[in-house]
Formats: structure tokens, sequence, C-alpha cells
């Protein structure tokens, strides 16, 4: 699997958003502008559950590349649609809703390194039913994982393939989110991410935690506990990119449009980060 390093370290998603701004990464923002800006509300419920995944993402189409970033009920109004499509890329980066500020940052990223360019690993998730694709995705996910049997995984984020993946691995899900209080084998589902990253031998977050901003909290412990932190990302998955070798030491990239929205053949990105010497 190809590895990558970074070569200029960030600490902070904030501290990322100030460097971009700043013209660190390519041309400033102040003279690009968001084309347009949308959202998507869906709900998802995968045969045999009990569950249904209800998710919104707002969306930033830059040139070529698109951003995305999940976001919970109420933290984003439709009018952001007519307000911002149009709007000059550092105004989002500044002065929108953090979820927008996420999504314009991701298309950012993406469009100045596209994933499918990057020197990832592309991994095929496979014609199919929601099912199907949903276990391909996520044992794609689980495979990041470099663990011996009985490991406590942190899974910040839940959805009930990955934590099956989790278990076929030899892993011990210690699941946590905030929207479900279990899994559909009845395992507890905690709300307390401090716990968690406390009792994990290794941490799976999704990219959700760039949008609620949690992501600084669980990549600053795993860094200090010296802990694996994998992320899966549909939202913000160009900016989780930037934390590689910085605290992240496996991505999972997913790229707009999702796996969920297609039933042909989609493609995640597969990335390892080895440490700077």
């Amino acid at each position: 699997m190809t590895t990558r390093t970074t070569t200029a370290p960030v600490q902070t998603v904030d501290a990322l958003i100030a460097s971009v701004l700043a013209g660190e990464h390519g041309p400033l923002p102040s003279e690009l502008v968001a084309t347009s800006v949308f959202w998507i509300h869906h709900g998802t419920r995968l045969a045999g559950g009990d569950t249904t995944y209800l998710n919104q993402y707002v969306l930033v189409r830059l040139g070529g590349s698109f951003g995305g970033c999940a976001f919970e009920p109420g933290e984003i109004d439709p009018a952001v649609c007519r307000d911002s499509s149009g709007a000059p890329l550092d105004v989002l980066l500044r002065e929108a809703p953090r979820p927008l500020r996420i999504a314009a940052l991701d298309a950012y990223l993406a469009e100045r390194r596209p994933h499918r360019d990057a020197g990832a690993e592309p991994v095929t998730i496979p014609v199919g039913t929601p099912e199907v694709r949903a276990r391909a995705r996520d044992a794609a996910i689980a495979g990041l994982l470099d663990i011996g049997a009985g490991a406590r995984v942190g899974l910040i984020g839940v959805v009930d393939p990955l934590v099956a993946a989790i278990r076929e691995r030899g892993g011990v899900p210690l699941p946590c989110d905030f929207n479900l209080r279990a899994t559909r084998w009845g395992d507890p589902v905690t709300t307390d991410m401090h716990e968690v990253l406390e009792r994990a031998d290794a941490v799976v977050a999704t990219g959700m935690t760039l949008g609620n901003g949690s992501f600084d909290t669980v990549l600053d412990r795993c860094r200090t506990r010296g802990i694996p932190l994998v992320v899966y990302a549909q939202s913000g998955s160009a900016v989780a990119r930037a934390f590689l070798g910085s605290g992240v030491t496996a991505l999972s990239a997913e790229p707009f449009p999702f796996s969920q929205f297609s039933a042909d053949p989609t493609t995640l990105y597969r990335y390892r980060a080895v440490a700077q010497p």
C-alpha cells in the first residue's frame, strides 16, 4: 500500500484553515468562488437492521472538485444554498457555519490535490445492494487497522457493518455515537467520547468529527496516548488527509458522490501515514 507523509504538519483544524487563508497551500481563497453550494438529506435502513440512519450533508463545488461535510439537524438552514452559491471562498472559510467551513476547506484541498492523483490506494466498492456495498466499504476501512486479537477499538461514529468488520479482524469495538444507543446486536453505544478515548488501543473516527468540532480532541488524545487513529471520511476527506503523519495514521477517503448514492462501482482511496523522523 502506498505510504504518505506530511511535509508541513498541522496541529488543529483552525490552524489549517488559517494557513489556507494565508495562501500557504496554493491560490488565495479570496481569488476563488464557490460555484455551487447544496445539501442532501437522506435516510437509510439496511436489511436486517432496526436503525434508520439519517444523514444531512452540505456540499461545495469548486472548479473540478466537491467538498462535503455532514451536519446535525438545525445547524444549517436550506437558504444557505441560495446565500452561499457564488460566494468568495474566503468568506465561507471565515464566516460560514462550521460544517460549511469544512466543506469549503475540503473543496479547496481536493481541488489542489484530487485523491485520484495523490498516490493513494484506490479501492473499488462493487456493484450491488446497499448492504453489499456497505459491507465492502467498511471492510476496506477496517483493513487499515493493524491490531492484535482482543484489541479495543474506539469507534467514534457508529455504523453496524463497521462494527462487524472490526470484530472480523479480532478487535473489540467500543462504540460511541451521539445519536445511537445500541448496535443491531445489542452492544451499548456510549455518548462519552472521552471514556472511549482513554480505554481504546486504537481509534476509528468518522469525518463528521470535523463538522461537529470534536476532531481536534480525538486527534490530540490519540497523539498524547500514542495510539493509532484511522479516519473514515466522506465529510472532509481532503481535510483529514492534511493530518496524515501528524496524528492520523490511516485514512479511508470517499469524496463526493458518496457510495450510498449509486449502485454502480465507486472508488474510495486508502492512505497510510509514516511519521516524520
